[in-house]
């Protein structure tokens, strides 16, 4: 989980990135686009001054994100906007794997096929 914490910066370069992308579906840049403004957002579910709980909602989004894209999208037009390593862009998706579990499959395939 610290993982994905520290990768936010990464992960929102790559999500803007995407955003912008013409191989996306219009639906799946629109909630990539809501998604970076949410977490450079200073206003959250949780505020992020409360200890622990603050960056959990910001966490969550991340790895919804980063699950969902890594699921749906071509993993070469991710690598084309992420600014790691192909090995570190893993270690990332594993952590978000995790946390996003919870999601169905078929909500976050419904978001990033556009439809």
């Amino acid at each position: 989980m610290k993982a994905l914490l520290r990768a936010l910066p990464a992960i929102i370069r790559t999500i803007t990135g995407l955003a912008v992308d013409p191989v996306l579906p219009k639906g799946a840049k629109i909630a990539l686009a809501a998604a970076v403004l949410y977490l450079v957002s200073p206003v959250d579910l949780i505020p992020d001054f409360i200890p622990v709980l603050g960056y959990l909602d910001d966490l969550l989004i991340a790895a919804i994100v980063v699950d969902g894209m890594l699921n749906f999208v071509n993993r070469g037009v991710v690598l084309k906007y992420w600014p790691g390593s192909p090995e570190s862009l893993e270690r990332i998706a594993r952590s978000a794997r995790v946390l996003a579990a919870w999601v169905p499959r078929r909500l976050k395939q419904r978001v990033f096929s556009g439809s």
